[in-house]
C-alpha cells in the first residue's frame, strides 16, 4: 500500500510539473507589429528579344579602373526599363582584333545586384536561352562590365531602382561624374 502511495505521489508531482507554464518556451508566432503585411512577390515580365544593333547606335563605355581587353559598347536605341523595373540592355563585347560578342541582359537594381542572360547573337540575329536564372553580380573581371552597369549606369543609388533611360545614356556617355552615379556627395 505504502508503494503505491507513494507512486501515486511522484506521478502527481510530475503532471504538475508539466502543466507550469515556462517562460522561456517561445510564441508560435513571432510578435511584431499589426500593420505588417506580406508584399507581393515580384514577377517578372514578358521579354522580346531586340532586333540586330545598329553600329550608330552604339554608345561605348569604359570600366572603372581596369585594363580590360574589350571594348564594351551598349545599343541606346534598344536600352529599355520594362514593367518588372527589369533595365534591358544588348551588350557588344569587342575584341582588340575586332571580334564581336553580343548578348541580350538584363539586371536588377537589387541591393547586391542580379543579371540574366536573355539571348546570345550570331550571324545577324539573337538565339534565346531557355530556363535561364537569375545571378547574383560577381566582381570576376570577366564579368565586371555588369558591375559597373549596375553600380554607376542603371541603377539610383541607394534606391534600388532603375535610373531614368536618358540619364543612363547620359552616364554611359561619361557625361555623369563617377562621384554622382555612386551616392556619394561630392568634395
Amino acid at each position: 500500500m505504502r508503494s503505491a502511495l507513494f507512486i501515486c505521489l511522484i506521478l502527481s508531482s510530475l503532471a504538475c510539473m508539466a502543466a507550469r507554464d515556462d517562460a522561456f518556451v517561445p510564441d508560435p508566432t513571432p510578435p511584431g507589429p499589426s500593420d505588417i503585411r506580406p508584399g507581393t512577390p515580384w514577377q517578372e515580365a514578358a521579354v522580346r528579344l531586340p532586333p540586330w544593333p545598329d553600329d550608330a547606335d552604339l554608345v561605348e563605355f569604359e570600366l572603372d579602373g581596369s585594363a580590360d581587353p574589350f571594348r564594351y559598347f551598349i545599343d541606346a536605341k534598344h536600352l529599355s526599363v520594362g514593367p518588372d523595373r527589369v533595365v534591358r540592355y544588348t551588350l557588344v563585347a569587342q575584341g582588340r582584333n575586332g571580334t564581336r560578342n553580343l548578348s541580350f541582359e538584363g539586371i536588377r537594381c537589387s541591393p547586391k545586384g542580379s543579371y540574366k542572360v536573355f539571348a546570345y547573337g550570331t550571324g545577324g540575329r539573337f538565339s534565346a536561352l531557355e530556363g535561364g536564372d537569375w545571378q547574383q553580380i560577381s566582381n570576376l573581371d570577366g564579368e565586371r562590365y555588369r558591375k559597373d552597369l549596375w553600380r554607376f549606369h542603371f541603377c539610383v543609388p541607394r534606391e534600388f531602382k532603375p535610373r531614368p533611360k536618358q540619364d543612363m545614356i547620359r552616364s554611359l556617355q561619361g557625361r555623369i561624374a563617377p562621384r554622382q552615379n555612386t551616392g556619394f556627395q561630392a568634395d
